[in-house]
């Protein structure tokens, strides 16, 4: 099944189709992971994006029954160098294009995907398309730069009605912007009594709940698409501790007055170092975001800066000055990745405890 990918600068990569006969089109972005392709195949943050793998071989230990980090996949396409046809693992229950067929998802194998990546990084992340071997290159560049993607990232892959995730410690309240199930994951390792609740939650429904702390996760999109939850966090900011992931984290600093803008080719991937300020201390983490807070902004907030990006210095943790508020820019609950950062909730779980008190 010969296909081809083309972005909406021109350029064409041909090769072999995997997964579901359909074309597809996204946002075109990398992952530098070495490993993890289920956990990434099922982070709803990749909604409406076609995730380019630097590494060469994907597919190698096939696709188990653990690893999700969500039951229905946001990812538009997947685009690898080579596709393993025969994974060897002792986990292994279907292959990634088993998988593909079976979720009518679209990938593509056999491409250059060095100089993806290289494009990329050089001009900043496109939309693209993967069609069929036939399709009029002219016309596809000419619909990806007349086409209008959705803004609604968030709606499409929170949940729609509440649910609970029971535990016999502490209440959370896990906002879910998109969130992976590896913070529920973290959050129940402690103990934690989760309801996980709508993106579209007001401050007032949450108060009623009356949680000991609350979590915004992460999720795909843009920060300033998502108003009516800068309206809940500030509604919510000193009357319960908060902790923010990713997304999450760039609500909390638009929610208190700063700003975010969109990186050229975002961080997505398990091998980010991250500095921590007031330790002094390097984390190895696991990053998907493509847009970040604005150093210069916080100026003039209540918010001090906690961690930075040691690649490209941008700002990967918020602390409030005030109020029980803290965020990271990247995934501690790794998921995949390296779990450097873990430690964050017990943090959480501290900072829960003495504001009981």
């Amino acid at each position: 099944m010969k296909k081809k990918l083309i972005l909406e600068s021109g350029e064409v990569f041909h090769g072999e189709g995997f997964g579901a006969e359909l074309e597809t089109a996204g946002e075109v972005v990398f992952n530098t992971g070495m490993t993890g392709y289920q956990e990434l195949i099922s982070d709803p943050s990749y909604c409406g994006q076609i995730v380019c793998m630097t590494y060469p071989l994907i597919g190698n230990y096939g696709i188990n029954r653990d690893d999700y980090e969500s039951i229905e996949p946001a990812i538009k396409g997947l685009i690898v160098k080579e596709l393993c046809d025969l994974p060897s693992n002792f986990r292994t229950q279907i292959t990634l294009d088993e998988l593909f067929k079976k979720k009518k998802l679209s990938g593509i194998s056999g491409i250059d995907t060095r100089r993806l990546t290289r494009i990329l990084r050089n001009y900043g992340v496109v939309k693209g398309k993967i069609v069929n071997a036939d399709a009029d290159e002219r016309t596809v560049v000419s619909e990806l730069k007349s086409t209008n993607f959705p803004t609604n990232q968030v709606e499409q892959v929170s949940t729609k009605t509440p649910y609970a995730n029971p535990g016999r410690g502490l209440k959370v309240v896990l906002v879910d912007f998109g969130s992976k199930l590896g913070i529920i994951r973290e959050l129940s390792q402690r103990n934690c009594d989760i309801t996980v609740v709508s993106q579209d939650v007001t401050a007032e429904e949450i108060l009623l709940m009356n949680p000991d702390g609350v979590m915004l996760s992460n999720g795909p999109g843009d920060p300033e698409d998502n108003q009516q939850a800068l309206e809940m966090i500030n509604g919510i900011l000193g009357k319960v501790p908060i902790f923010g992931i990713c997304l999450g984290h760039q609500l909390i600093g638009l929610a208190c007055g700063a700003k975010t803008f969109k990186l050229k080719f975002g961080h997505r991937g398990g091998n980010h170092p991250v500095l921590d300020l007031e330790k002094n201390t390097v984390a190895i983490t696991s990053q998907n975001h493509g847009y970040a807070v604005d150093q210069e902004s916080l100026k003039n907030t209540d918010l001090i800066e906690t961690h930075i990006a040691l690649n490209d210095r941008t700002n990967e943790g918020l602390k409030h000055k005030i109020h029980p508020c803290f965020s990271v820019q990247y995934h501690p609950e790794a998921s995949p990745g390296p779990e450097d950062a873990n430690y964050l909730f017990d943090e959480f779980i501290q900072l829960m405890e003495d504001f009981k008190k």
